[in-house]
């Protein structure tokens, strides 16, 4: 298992990193493209759509990317998700409703075009930005995740949500936030490889605000982990398809930035 995601993550880095660091706008737009229809898909068998609906699902999903290009702007799209993650992400953690039933499944199954397509524009605008700039909005989330990881294994006594998540501790959520925030007065004060998202909400809010935006971002960061984990739970899987040997899906792996990349761009302006 080790050996099998380790390879993943190789090729994963050797197709990524390239296109993120070198390529065209359009080239990275067109990958990420992929990354959204694919994890439209893992969504859709989440809530039961059916071998054939999914695909069709993710098959609409594109379109709908595709169409969304001709915006003029993208804010009513981070808007709307935005929404959706302060809104219906807090209480479906808190109510635990049956989500691929009824009405929630048809909510949720609409809401996915709006989530995927803000976070297509929000990744794809970041970019535009600058390579550091998109990159420092991945690590908001990465550096949460990683940090939760290591403060859970070494400190985590006190469940996060038991009944959706057991291995997550308040004790790790708290270590992510403190991850995210060294890097964040370090970068500010280093004031190196500028702009990021860091000096952007600083500039425009200041140092104090931009933390609390940021200690935000990392709250939504596991809102949007948390929100999966209940999807598959519910699902009865463990991962969100098969599509990346060792790592899971797709959806897997972005699950956390789904609630963020919207987030953060909107708090932009």
């Amino acid at each position: 298992m080790l050996k099998t995601r380790v390879i993943t993550a190789i090729v994963l880095l050797a197709v990524f990193l390239p296109v993120t660091l070198f390529a065209p706008v359009a080239a990275f737009g067109a990958l990420i493209g992929l990354v959204v229809v694919f994890a439209a898909w893992e969504w859709a068998r989440l809530l039961k759509a059916g071998k054939v609906g999914s695909i069709v699902y993710a098959a609409i999903a594109a379109v709908l990317v595709f169409a969304s290009t001709r915006l003029e702007s993208a804010r009513p799209l981070y808007q709307a998700a935005g929404i959706f993650w302060l809104v219906a992400g807090p209480y479906v953690l808190v109510r635990k409703p049956v989500l691929a039933a009824g009405a929630w499944r048809v909510f949720l199954l609409a809401a996915g075009f709006v989530i995927f397509a803000a976070c297509w524009h929000a990744l794809v605008g970041a970019r535009v930005l600058g390579v550091a700039f998109v990159l420092s909005l991945l690590l908001v989330v990465w550096l949460a995740d990683i940090g939760a990881y290591f403060s859970g294994k070494a400190f985590g006594k006190h469940k996060l949500a038991p009944s959706i998540s057991p291995g997550k501790t308040w004790e790790g959520a708290v270590g992510g936030w403190a991850a995210v925030m060294i890097v964040s007065v370090a970068a500010l004060v280093l004031q190196v490889f500028e702009p990021t998202l860091y000096s952007a909400l600083a500039a425009q809010l200041g140092v104090g605000r931009a933390l609390f935006v940021l200690t935000v971002l990392v709250a939504f960061s596991v809102v949007g982990d948390l929100f999966e984990s209940m999807l598959k739970r519910q699902a009865g899987v463990k991962d969100s398809s098969g599509l990346l040997p060792g790592h899971g899906g797709v959806l897997d792996r972005i699950d956390a930035l789904l609630p963020v990349l919207p987030l953060a761009m909107l708090l932009l302006g």
